[in-house]
């Protein structure tokens, strides 16, 4: 039995190769615009499916950090609009998994929460908990394109390998 992500995976894998070679980077971009495919997951797609490396990557990479921008405008402008309405002041308790962020914010600032953040949440998620709690949309998408290039970087080197030692 198969998850909904590997189905998703397979099939984006299964699309890539079907389509003509100038349309397979494209199908690379939108995977790495989906949670918990991303940047990585998205150029091991792309690699596994026969397209270069480099290309592979550089797709996967533009495909999240553009759904990571569009992420990180409209929660802020969210943001603005209910701190706006109310006056600025908190007044909801927080939840278990704010305060859980919150601790991970505290000790490792936006860039760890960042960089490290993929281990455990898509960027898309970690990118708009950055933003709601008041960093700046530019501070967030800089470290988020930092931890989307280093994270794709490293599984495209593993994947490439990878391929080259099955081949």
């Amino acid at each position: 039995m198969t998850s909904p992500l590997s189905d998703l995976v397979l099939g984006f894998q299964d699309l890539v190769a079907r389509v003509p070679e100038v349309m397979q980077p494209v199908i690379v971009a939108l995977a790495g615009a989906v949670p918990f495919i991303e940047g990585e997951g998205a150029a091991t797609i792309g690699i596994v499916g026969g397209i270069h490396p480099l290309v592979a990557a550089l797709a996967g990479a533009i495909g999240n950090l553009v759904c990571v921008v569009l992420v990180v405008l409209v929660s802020a402008r969210i943001r603005t609009a209910v701190t706006t309405r109310r006056g600025g002041s908190g007044g909801e308790a927080p939840s278990p998994r704010h305060e859980k962020f919150q601790r991970a914010y505290h000790r490792y600032g936006t860039p760890g929460v960042s960089l490290l953040g993929p281990l455990l949440l898509p960027t898309q998620f970690t990118a708009a908990a950055l933003t709601a709690t008041g960093v700046s949309p530019a501070r967030v998408i800089a470290w988020q394109a930092a931890a989307i290039v280093l994270w794709t970087t490293i599984l495209t080197l593993l994947a490439t390998g990878l391929v080259r030692l099955v081949a």
